[in-house]
Parts: C-alpha cells; structure tokens; sequence
C-alpha cells in the first residue's frame, strides 16, 4: 500500500490500520498537512512510544496554530469593523471560529477572507493602516494581474506579527468559467458570536470543491477532500443535501461539486448524494492519480501529471490568449 493510500486509510477508518509503517504514514501525513488531522484521529489508539510523542507534538502545534489564527481574525475584525465591513472568515480559520467538525488537528496558513466586491479598496486601506503592508510592489506585473484578473487583492502581511492575509472579493477569479455568485455568499453567511462570519455549510463545501477543481491543481487536494468529508459528515441530511444541490447550481459550480463527492466518496468514504455526485467516471482516475502522487518518504512523484494539472489549473484560470500572455510575461522575467 502507497504511504498516501495508508494514511487516507489512517483518517478514515483507524482502527483498521493494524501495524502500518509508521515512519512512512507520519512523512506522508506531513507533506499533506494533515499530521494534526491524524493526530488527533489517532488519539484513543494505542500507537509506539515514539509516535506516540510525535503525535502529541502535532495536537499541540495545532492547538497554537488554531489560537494564532484566531488572533490574526480578531485582528482583521478589529481593523474593519469600524467601517463596518463584514469579515467572512475562509478555509480551516473559518472551521476553528465556527467549532466545527472539520477544525480538530486542521493546519492553518495564511488569514483568507471575504469582503463585498464594493468595499474591497476601502478593507485595504484599512488593513494597511493596521499594519499590513503590501508584499507585491505596487507598480508592478504581479500587483496589476491580482487587481484587474484575480478573486482577491495582492496579498498583505502584518510588518509585526508576520501573518499573511488574503482579501478575498469572490471565491473564483473572474477570468474563470464559473461565476460564483459572490453577493449570496456574503448575503447568506452565518454569524458568529465573535461578530466574525463563516459561510454557509453548504457555500463552505462548494468553495473546498471550487478551490480544488475549478481553480487549484489539486496541490494540497487530500486535505481539500478531508475538510469537506468532514463538513458532510457534519450537516448531512436530506434538507442540507437539497440545499447544496441548489447553491452548486447557482454558484455554477455544480460539475466541481459532483467531481469532489465523488472523490470524497471514494477515498474517505463520506455521504454523498448520488444524484449531485453522478458515477464514477474513468477519467476520475487520473484525478486520484493526481491526488495520491508521493512516495513513502513525502516526496513528490509523477512530476508529468503534476505539470498538466498545473497547466490544466491555468486553464481553468483563464481564456487562451490571456493565459498566453500571463505565461510569456512571467517566463521573460
């Protein structure tokens, strides 16, 4: 068994793990981001000594990650709220501020978050005058092609703290062929008792798989797949599958959703509805290729299959002559 297949194995079903190569689940685990998941999915299994610490390491380091990371939320909120620019919280910050299902052991990075497309220039000016400062020159290609082409501003990171964050004005750059319909994001959030949002469950499951099919190449995608089990697990029912169904189809995302319960479905084995997800598809396989090419030591293995769907995520980005463009101008530079 691949050391990727192990540890997909470790999360969903760990008690059926027997003896496994521990050195090859836990690099593995590692190099997907996801040691504090199985950290803490392993918690009540008897494990060798040694794992045993490295195992409580990760709980640890992800409890700290999960308090800094509600920090540098309070603090974005702090900076908007006096203009009264919601803060949507994104991705895993979003799942610890919310206690979610899909939060324990989840690793955390960079702040992503959502503000309304009108208020987007005023959330900068405001951030920056918190304390962030810009990490793109302000002249240049990169700060240009965020602005006019990208779901978010350039990204900003806090000259004290150190912490990134990302401004979102949509879940998809606008180059795409989806259009999330980004004022129902905003307009159908779900407050917190921080004064903090989080999107809706089911927009929280169709940005993981938008992220991971309409716009990423699938870099990180084991993780991806993680959080929405995780949230299916949580919210599943016939009322949340109905309403999925219809907020895909509004987000015109519905072939993204299909393909991410589909491989959810088989790899963690999550409830999924049959009708939204379709069957199994023979070129589903080289997505699940994709998704589990590393060896037993975390390296990156496939590097073809890798390079078409970092082509392939380009694409998807954007029409032909532009991404034409975008690629000759960052290959002369």
């Amino acid at each position: 068994m691949s050391a990727l297949r192990l540890l997909v194995r470790a999360l969903r079903d760990p008690e059926s793990l027997g003896a496994p190569d521990w050195q090859a689940l836990i690099t593995a685990a590692r190099a997907e981001q996801l040691l504090g998941s199985l950290a803490f999915r392993l918690e009540s299994r008897r494990v060798p000594a040694r794992v045993a610490q490295i195992l409580a390491a990760a709980r640890r380091d992800a409890d700290h990650r999960r308090t800094r990371a509600l920090w540098e939320a309070e603090m974005a909120r702090r900076a908007l709220a006096p203009l009264g620019i919601p803060v949507i919280l994104l991705k895993g910050t979003a799942f610890h501020a919310a206690n979610l299902e899909a939060a324990r052991g989840r690793s955390v990075g960079d702040l992503d978050i959502l503000v309304p497309r009108e208020s987007i220039a005023a959330a900068e000016e405001a951030l920056i005058g918190a304390g962030w400062e810009r990490v793109k020159p302000a002249d240049g290609y990169d700060d240009l092609y965020y602005r006019r082409w990208m779901h978010e501003l350039p990204p900003l990171i806090h000259r004290e703290r150190d912490r990134m964050i990302d401004v979102h004005h949509t879940i998809l750059p606008p180059t795409a062929r989806p259009t999330p319909d980004a004022a129902a994001l905003v307009a159908d959030s779900v407050a917190l008792a921080s004064g903090l949002r989080v999107l809706c469950p089911a927009d929280m499951v169709i940005h993981a798989a938008a992220h991971l099919f309409a716009d990423g190449d699938l870099a990180g995608g084991l993780r991806n797949l993680w959080d929405i089990d995780r949230l299916l697990r949580q919210f599943d029912s016939p009322g949340f599958r109905a309403v999925l169904a219809e907020r895909a189809g509004r987000h015109q995302l519905r072939g993204a959703v299909a393909h991410a319960l589909r491989l959810a479905a088989r790899l963690y084995g999550s409830p999924v509805d049959p009708n939204l997800a379709g069957r199994w598809r023979p070129s589903d396989r080289l997505f699940e290729a994709r998704l589990l090419a590393r060896n037993g030591w975390g390296q990156a293995r496939r590097p073809l299959l890798r390079f078409a769907f970092y082509v392939r995520s380009h694409w998807l980005r954007m029409p032909p002559l532009m991404l034409a463009r975008h690629l000759w101008v960052k290959a002369t530079r």
